[in-house]
């Protein structure tokens, strides 16, 4: 029997050749948490460990899947997949604000990311949203700015007894009247 960890070794393997045509965005389902999990945590301890301490990180990367789960009740969450597996994941709440956008390490730079902020930013028009904001890590800092978005104040969390460096970020996007 191959446990959940080994199972996630064996279909991720390497890092990943992605083209942008198959990347697939859809809405996630209450099963694809375990899969979003999986992606916060390897993408925390693999990425985002560059710029954390081993501290941080370890208090940083846990979840608790009931609290996703209900979370994800009050926003709504897109799973990406790419050459069929689970890749990436954003969550963006009802007032414009990007709670989530974590990709997992095999698939760092490929598009992913990109892509989930794509469908955010078209959610966000068809709302007629004006803004959408994040606290950025300082990992996810440079891929925010690259997609226009401005750091409005630098923010300390307090994450399990940890201290943590994010940025408040906004991107104006107005809304267009036909």
């Amino acid at each position: 029997m191959v446990s959940g960890t080994d199972a996630l070794s064996i279909l991720y393997g390497e890092l990943s050749v992605v083209s942008a045509h198959s990347i697939i965005i859809r809405p996630a389902h209450p099963e694809d948490v375990d899969s979003a999990i999986q992606i916060f945590v390897q993408a925390i301890r693999k990425t985002a460990s560059a710029d954390y301490s081993r501290e941080q990180v370890d208090a940083w990367a846990q979840a608790d899947r009931q609290l996703w789960a209900r979370r994800w009740r009050g926003c709504l969450t897109w799973l990406a997949t790419a050459n069929g597996k689970p890749a990436g994941f954003a969550e963006l709440k009802p007032q414009g604000h990007i709670h989530m956008i974590f990709v997992h390490p095999s698939f760092a730079r490929t598009g992913v990311a990109s892509a989930l902020l794509g469908r955010i930013e078209e959610t966000a028009v068809e709302h007629q949203l004006a803004t959408l904001s994040t606290d950025a890590s300082i990992t996810a800092r440079p891929f925010f700015a690259r997609h226009e978005f401005r750091v409005v104040a630098r923010q300390e969390v307090l994450c399990r007894g940890q201290r943590l460096t994010n940025f408040r970020m906004e991107k104006f996007i107005g809304t267009q009247s036909g």
